[in-house]
């Protein structure tokens, strides 16, 4: 994400084209008529047009990649690729294992502060369905049968995660693993950064990382 701080160190690097996946403006069109009055949205406007900094959005064209560019950077940060399903990028089957110690795993490779977790942590899963980002309430629905623990980046609270945790009173032994948008989708924009590379070598491309924006109270 073109975050402020991103941008300020992109500046001081001597980076002027920032390649971001996310809106810069705080939603998803960009559209800025709300804000202009905004002391936040004049500052970071006001930081961007001084620096000369150029923002482009890459989106929907990494997604369409197949497979899913995004999805697929996760899963090697995750050390999951060998586990993938067969003609369903978004299902792997994993070593048999616990809830909690795949959520404990998931922490530990994506290095994250709030990860957030429902469901029986003793309860045995191997089938995990995988989506990076956000994750709408027809996602859960279509994946969350299919696998023992959906793991996503992002869901609305009485949408997917309803949804799940009413497929666990039904009795259902299911899990859902929220790790955080930008910790799920950062992986598969390093990969993007890593691909530019091998066709622009003549032009310095650098990754900087937004990093996770929560922290847990000791």
């Amino acid at each position: 994400m073109a975050t402020l701080d991103v941008l300020q160190r992109a500046a001081a690097a001597g980076r002027n084209l920032i390649v971001s996946h996310e809106p810069t403006f705080y939603n998803h069109l960009d559209q800025t008529s709300d804000l202009v009055n905004d002391p936040i949205y004049k500052f970071k406007l006001a930081f961007i047009e001084q620096h000369k900094l150029v923002i482009w959005r890459f989106h929907d064209h990494w997604h369409a990649r197949q497979p899913d560019a995004v999805l697929t950077g996760l899963a090697r940060r995750l050390g999951w690729e060998q586990y993938q399903a067969a003609g369903q990028q978004w299902l792997y089957t994993l070593p048999a294992t616990t809830l909690g110690e795949l959520a404990r795993q998931i922490q530990d490779r994506l290095k994250v502060h709030a990860l957030r977790a429902i469901g029986d942590p003793q309860s045995p899963v191997s089938r995990v369905a995988l989506s990076p980002g956000a994750a709408g309430l027809m996602a859960a629905v279509r994946t969350l049968p299919q696998a023992d623990v959906y793991v996503c980046g992002e869901a609305t609270e009485w949408e997917g995660i309803e949804y799940a945790r009413d497929t666990i009173a039904a009795g259902r032994k299911k899990g859902m693993i929220l790790a955080g948008h930008q910790v799920t989708e950062e992986p598969g924009m390093d990969l993007c950064a890593q691909w530019l590379k091998t066709f622009i070598p003549e032009v310095p491309i650098e990754w900087i990382p937004t990093a996770e924006p929560f922290w847990r109270p000791a």
